[in-house]
């Protein structure tokens, strides 16, 4: 977030933010953009498990079973 897009309120909130971490408000926001970087690049390492196969569908099921010998 760009301190110079933010609104009158929202730049007083964060730079209460920033007094109370003892920073400057530019230091702060730099900080959190850095820290939103590192979160986004470890949720993207994060990888879901696999999904259990799925059980075949009626068709599949019933093509196997005339492809089978008798």
């Amino acid at each position: 977030m760009d301190p110079k897009k933010l609104t009158e309120g929202q730049r007083g909130y964060e730079a209460k933010r920033a007094a109370k971490a003892g920073m400057s408000l530019d230091a702060w926001m730099r900080d959190k953009e850095k820290r939103a970087r590192d979160e986004a690049a470890a949720a993207a390492k994060v990888v879901a498990p696999e999904a259990p196969a799925k059980k075949p569908g009626f068709f599949t099921r019933l093509m196997d079973r005339a492809h089978k010998p008798i």
